[in-house]
């Protein structure tokens, strides 16, 4: 066993999983019970299972048009999706159907959407001013509401039915109420001196809250249409939800009955005001610097929020499309998703059994993400995007280094949450690429584009389970060494598998070999035509690994610094290389979005994979060496599966299954088992055999009257398919007599009608009929032919016997 596991090679992998955008902003909307969330992305709306974080469907626009809008209605029934191609779109969302198609009857794109409490009214707001009310029972349009300025970007039903108002806001910052009766506009509430953001009705039906971008949020009373008080919250608030009537929130600082509702703006912090005394009673602590400063929008402000009854949760939607998911009563973070990843430029397998993963995206924020949950934990620290990640061999401790010129080291608890122990500042510019030492969690190797290497250690109160609960805030580390390397950027660097030796890889076309205890030079690789991208140590030989932007790859002996192979077969830069199949086999990455394996020993790409649309720089094999992962420049993370022994066992599997089959097949002919023995052919899919079967069928006694009983006794589908094999032996005048006999069977025992019905039926024919005016036009010259020799030989015949007749006499 353990030598079969050695000479395993692999040949295919397949993409096992996609994390892919699913959310390009805009409203979300999460249904009733809580379980699925919809989530806008360009012109198609996802449907996302939250406690998976799978994508359930995608509900895409025929027209390729971008979703402005839409809306769930509050039974979970009917969707409805508004695109810039001015079309309502109706959808059986579950079974991801469209219902029905109308004309929105806006000319311009439709700005919001909502339901009233019955789900059998839609209100539509556009970019046209106007509002528009739609039965969805009845299918028409009830109201054409006039009198906004500007687009008309908020809309909302009173949740009493019976009341028939709808509220509404647009660009002049005043809040309309529509009286549906008598389609007139009743009362405007005027406060606002910016975009009106939300509106949220008390249960008491007649008190309502609006927040706005002007920085407060106000309380009107619907009965009066007067502000009863108005709450400063000092900075732009997106929404405003109020706290459920029925709950203990004493631990979000609620001590009083009465109303209180929960703000989230533009300084990305959930805030509890209560109303009577339009004071911040609760703060929610989040693990980066609030933003202070002048600006109003940064990444981190919220700007969408939504209470989830079903879930008892408050789901909130970020600049970054994070959508994040907390506890109604403490406000702690439940679940996170990463709904747009921008560009990935290094994803690593973490944890212990490889079951996370982290991913730099073009962002100072790294991504963890729980595979098993796709739940994301954001990880703060670096002011500048990040730009590569190595993990340690124990998969607990990883290290980033960005542009901010700095690294930092990560640690894993054992609950999966990471948190920064180390901090490492030294280099002048941009660290590019980093390596972890493979034996223990001891050093570190940097590089940047100062051209400089530095090796730092890592001191052991950080290795240490037991000291590192103690950390409380990150260490600072330094370089113990530092080495000016190359005369141009180092794009890659890495440790051997004893620890002892690093090697660089640089624009300058070279790659170096460094040995790591004091950082002195041992060899020069050349050969490279371009930049090298990566290098990599081979884990069981002593032999370099290195790509470059001339399409190649090449092996390199250690002793004697030589090349020992090149691999040619990518069109573009072979930006990452790693070894697969424990050594013997690499598998590299292009900037073309092709993945290729190749086997060393015979120097061949056994497979080219097509996963990504743009240049892959993330690649990474897990510590079990039968998952890859990949990160491209078009936002997806693929992970790979090695499904070699998947394919090789249904190989053999079908193998087995066609040698039993034609051993089956000669035991039926040899019983004369004729019918069975045509199905089994017709299934089997060979012409050749099929065409045997009807020639022993023919020679037996009564073989045309054999052959038509048989032949009518087929299923529909396998007279197709012999229809289709008898137009290739219809070509042959060897085999024209049996492919005739199956046609007149077919002509004379089966409908005109019943025949058109016949799949291929058209081009059948029209191969059949030239080639069977030649096989009638060689017959009639083979009947005149013989008729001809019989003429004569008559002839000779009656000359013989006169001649014959004379000689008596």
């Amino acid at each position: 066993a353990v030598a079969a596991r050695v000479s395993h090679f692999s040949f295919s992998y397949a993409v096992s999983r996609r994390i892919e955008p699913f959310y390009k902003g805009g409203r979300v909307q999460v249904n009733r019970d809580g379980k699925f969330m919809f989530c806008p992305c360009g012109i198609k709306l996802n449907v996302i299972d939250i406690e998976t974080g799978a994508l359930l469907h995608s509900l895409e626009q025929d027209d390729q048009e971008d979703i402005t809008s839409f809306v769930l209605s509050p039974d979970d029934e009917i969707l409805v999706t508004g695109s810039r191609a001015l079309l309502l779109k109706q959808w059986d969302w579950r079974e991801n159907k469209c219902a029905r198609t109308w004309k929105a009857v806006h000319v311009a794109p439709i700005a919001t959407m909502a339901f009233d409490s019955t789900s059998t009214l839609l209100a539509t707001g556009g970019c046209d001013s106007t509002i528009k009310i739609w039965d969805t029972i009845k299918q028409y349009c009830t109201h054409n509401l006039k009198g906004s300025s500007g687009v008309v970007h908020l809309v909302e039903f009173h949740p009493d039915i019976s009341r028939l108002q709808l509220f509404s806001s647009s660009m002049d910052y005043k809040i309309r109420i529509w009286d549906l009766n008598s389609s007139k506009c009743v009362a405007v509430l005027s406060g606002h001196f910016s975009a009106v953001t939300s509106l949220a009705f008390a249960a008491d039906k007649n008190t309502l809250i609006s927040s706005g971008r002007d920085k407060i949020c106000m309380v009107w009373n619907l009965k009066t249409g007067e502000s009863k008080r108005t709450v400063p919250v000092y900075e732009s608030v997106e929404a405003a939800v109020l706290l459920p009537e029925n709950g203990d929130f004493s631990q979000l600082g609620v001590k009083n009955q009465g109303l209180h509702f929960l703000t989230a703006g533009s300084k990305g912090v959930l805030k509890i005001w209560e109303v009577a005394t339009a004071a911040c009673v609760f703060t929610q602590a989040v693990p980066f610097e609030p933003v202070e400063s002048k600006e109003e929008a940064s990444e981190r402000s919220l700007t969408h929020c939504l209470f989830v009854p079903g879930r008892n949760q408050f789901v909130t939607v970020s600049m970054e499309h994070n959508i994040v998911l907390y506890d109604a009563q403490t406000l702690q973070l439940r679940k996170q998703f990463a709904g747009y990843n921008d560009e990935v430029l290094d994803v690593k397998f973490l944890g212990p059994g490889d079951s996370h993963i982290v991913v730099a995206t073009n962002s100072p924020q790294l991504k963890v993400f729980e595979l098993a949950t796709s739940h994301c934990q954001i990880l703060y620290g670096h002011t500048e995007t990040i730009l590569a990640l190595d993990v340690f061999r124990k998969g607990l401790m990883f290290v980033s280094c960005a542009k901010d010129k700095s690294l930092r080291v990560w640690r894993m608890s054992k609950d999966g949450k990471v948190t920064c122990v180390a901090q490492g500042l030294g280099h002048a510019h941009v660290v590019g690429t980093v390596s972890c030492s493979r034996l223990k969690e001891s050093f570190v190797v940097t590089s940047s584009q100062d051209c400089t290497v530095k090796i730092w250690n890592i001191p052991e109160s950080l290795t240490s389970k037991a000291k590192a609960a103690f950390i409380s805030s990150p260490e600072t580390l330094h370089a113990q060494v530092t080495e000016r390397g190359h005369d141009k950027d180092i794009n890659s660097v890495a440790v051997s598998p004893n620890d002892k030796l690093i090697a660089t890889g640089s624009q300058d076309r070279l790659a170096k070999l460094w040995s790591c205890s004091d950082c002195s030079l041992l060899g020069v690789f050349t050969g490279h035509k371009r930049g090298i991208w990566c290098v990599q140590f081979s884990p069981v030989d002593q032999i370099l690994a290195t790509s470059s932007a001339d399409g190649t790859l090449k092996l390199w002996g250690l002793q004697d610094f030589s090349c020992l192979k090149t691999f040619e077969g990518h069109d573009a830069s072979v930006l990452k290389i790693i070894f697969v199949s424990r050594g013997t086999q690499l598998l590299s990455s292009g900037s073309d979005g092709l993945l290729k394996l190749w086997t060393i020993k015979t120097n061949e790409c056994v497979k080219t994979l097509d996963g990504h649309e743009d240049k892959i720089w993330g690649l990474h094999s897990n510590k079990q060496d039968d998952m890859v992962v990949t990160g491209s420049s078009d936002s997806c993370i693929t992970l790979w599966k090695d499904v070699t022994e998947i394919e090789q066992q249904e190989a053999q599997a079908k193998q087995e299954e066609q040698i039993m089959k034609e051993q089956e097949l000669s035991n039926l002919l040899h019983e004369k088992r004729y019918l069975k023995a045509l199905g089994l052919a017709i299934s089997l899919d060979r012409p050749h055999t099929v065409l045997m079967v009807v020639k022993a069928i023919l020679k037996e006694i009564d073989g045309r009257k054999h052959l038509e009983e048989n032949v009518l006794r087929l299923r529909k589908d396998q007279k197709e398919a012999l229809l289709a094999f008898l137009v290739t032996w219809n070509t042959n005048s060897r085999n024209c007599h049996e492919a005739q006999a199956v046609i007149e069977t077919l002509l004379k025992h089966e409908t005109p009608d019943c025949l058109l019905q016949y799949s291929g039926i058209k081009t059948a024919v029209e191969s059949l009929l030239p080639y069977t005016e030649r096989h009638f036009q060689r017959l009639s010259r083979l009947l005149e032919a013989s008729m001809f020799i019989d003429f004569m030989w008559q002839n000779m015949k009656l000359a013989d016997a006169s001649q014959q007749d004379d000689v008596t006499l």
